[in-house]
């Protein structure tokens, strides 16, 4: 499955060569190697041999199919655009630190909002630059890890609930962009026209989201037995942002399968942060370590694998979950509420 990265804090940037470069285990690093602390303890199954089995089936793929990011800036609103934060969006299909765009960015942009993805496509699914997460609408940003089970034999049911506008947003074909349209049909059913462009209470954020969850696996459940396609349990790692809110959730409609793994941290944020002590690969004789770790912005960290080899520093989200981080980054959690 894909790997992502998800950083935001209402106070403190972070370099992005910091959180997706330079670390031993970095995003970028995540390709082919994979670092899952805990995970195989997390609601085992009573054979130990078949947890480990979906333990490789979800999370242990060759992520080679895209790589994406999105940063935010105030950019935009200095120059009378819009009113607020607005994201940044690079993608490339080449290996991420093999591409010199990429490094570069990296290397001299920071920000204190920031998703970078990279994608290990579902079977069919065309390796395409517009397939390639996260995904924006106006100022949101979206981006999923996991599956939709038999997508190609209900993409139709599914496009006939969208708004137009929200259709018409789309580029690419994943499974993935098409569950964010939905989110944002939804989301823009109450407000109007310019929702995309405004902040949302994260409660709203969330039942519009369990909303097109619950729709999908409907559709599933109606669809798929009528064109001989076997109805499965689907995996939806979701993350949203709007630049100062974040809410992500881990999900699988199954009793006993789980979710590709996602972890969350508060803590980490300083470790990667050359400015602070104990950065994994600046932190000797590096005079820019002069400031003290309590002086580190309030933050949150939720990502696919930790991106640091300091355990305590990362809590797994657990299965069926929502996480919930306001502007005063103070993070909430709640049951995912989907029937399945």
């Amino acid at each position: 499955m894909c790997r992502w990265f998800a950083y935001i804090s209402n106070t403190e940037p972070t370099l992005l060569e910091d959180v997706l470069i330079e670390p031993a285990h970095a995003l970028a690093k995540q390709v082919h190697d994979h670092y899952l602390p805990g995970l195989a303890h997390y609601e085992p199954d009573s054979d130990k041999k078949s947890t480990e089995a979906e333990i490789d089936m979800r999370n242990r793929m060759f992520n080679a199919d895209g790589l994406g990011m999105a940063w935010y800036s105030n950019t935009r609103c200095e120059f009378g655009e819009c009113d607020g934060i607005r994201p940044t969006i690079y993608k490339v299909l080449s290996q991420p630190t093999t591409d010199p765009v990429f490094t570069s960015l990296c290397a001299n942009t920071a920000s204190t909002t920031l998703f970078a993805h990279i994608r290990a496509a579902s079977p069919g699914s065309p390796i395409h630059i517009y397939n390639a997460h996260p995904f924006t609408f106006g100022r949101h940003t979206f981006m999923h890890n996991g599956g939709v089970t038999g997508f190609d034999s209900i993409r139709r049911e599914v496009l006939a609930e969208m708004s137009e506008d929200a259709a018409k947003a789309m580029r690419g074909t994943s499974d993935s962009e098409h569950v964010a349209a939905l989110f944002f049909t939804y989301l823009a059913e109450r407000r109007g026209p310019d929702v995309w462009d405004q902040r949302h209470p994260l409660e709203e954020v969330k039942a519009a989201l369990e909303r097109a969850v619950q729709k999908i696996i409907d559709i599933q459940k109606e669809v798929l037995p009528k064109k001989g396609v076997e109805y499965g349990a689907s995996s939806l790692n979701i993350a949203i942002t709007d630049g100062e809110q974040l809410l992500t959730i881990r999900f699988r409609n199954s009793a006993t399968e789980h979710p590709p793994s996602l972890y969350l941290s508060t803590t980490a944020g300083v470790t990667l942060n050359r400015k602070y002590p104990g950065h994994p690969d600046k932190e000797v004789n590096n005079v820019a370590n002069r400031k003290k770790a309590e002086e580190h912005g309030d933050h949150v960290i939720v990502a696919s694998e930790p991106t640091t080899y300091q355990k305590h520093q990362w809590e797994l989200i657990q299965k069926n979950e929502c996480i919930m981080v306001g502007t005063d980054m103070v993070v909430k959690k709640a049951p995912v509420n989907v029937t399945f």
